[in-house]
């Protein structure tokens, strides 16, 4: 998927930082025809690849994609910033941003097999979205798995969102603010995305 996207996606956790991903060892798209075809995109060819490339790297199906557009659109304000803030605000995604989770992949099954607490209640639905002042911790019986220790120490070097605040030695996160577009380094082109949709 990366290689499709042309851009490290980090789907893989920790193997993307070493010289195992795929970007590194083939950097041209996947296929028979990848290395010699050079698309020239424009127009709907654009806006399709950037929609893609977010819905790869948030891990979601068409549909869910879908769906936080049409909340976006529908919320007042900039529509493109709002559905970048929904998938933010997703469960496995702050799992994976308060770097409890190497990937979102990982994330979303921590939430599903319930290794996780919201305001001390156990949740197991990774598209929940959080709020302001939410505290997001790892059950009890869990904190003693090495993905997850592993997964805190490596913590340092990924780095945690300014809108969240990390507490490693109760394995806690708190959601201080909503996520902002200036607190999203990933390179993503929202308007794409609405010029796409709004068709």
């Amino acid at each position: 998927m990366c290689r499709r996207e042309g851009i490290k996606l980090f789907l893989k956790g920790d193997r993307c930082q070493s010289e195992k991903c795929a970007i590194e060892k083939r950097n041209f798209a996947p296929g028979q025809h990848g290395k010699t075809r050079k698309a020239k995109l424009a127009g709907y060819g654009l806006q399709l690849r950037e929609k893609q490339k977010v819905k790869r790297m948030y891990g979601l199906v068409e549909k869910q994609f879908r769906g936080y557009y049409e909340l976006a659109a529908a919320k007042r304000g900039v529509t493109g910033d709002l559905l970048l803030q929904f998938l933010e605000r997703r469960m496995d995604n702050v799992v994976y941003r308060l770097g409890f989770a190497n990937s979102r992949s990982e994330a979303r099954l921590m939430v599903r097999h319930g290794h996780l607490n919201v305001n001390g209640k156990p949740v197991d639905i990774p598209s929940l979205l959080v709020r302001q002042g939410d505290v997001v911790e790892i059950r009890e019986g869990s904190r003693e798995q090495a993905r997850i220790t592993e997964s805190l120490e490596a913590v340092d070097r990924r780095g945690v969102p300014a809108w969240l605040q990390l507490d490693k030695k109760a394995f806690k996160g708190v959601v201080q603010t909503m996520p902002q577009r200036a607190d999203i380094t990933m390179p993503i082109e929202e308007r794409l995305i609405v010029e796409l949709y709004s068709k």
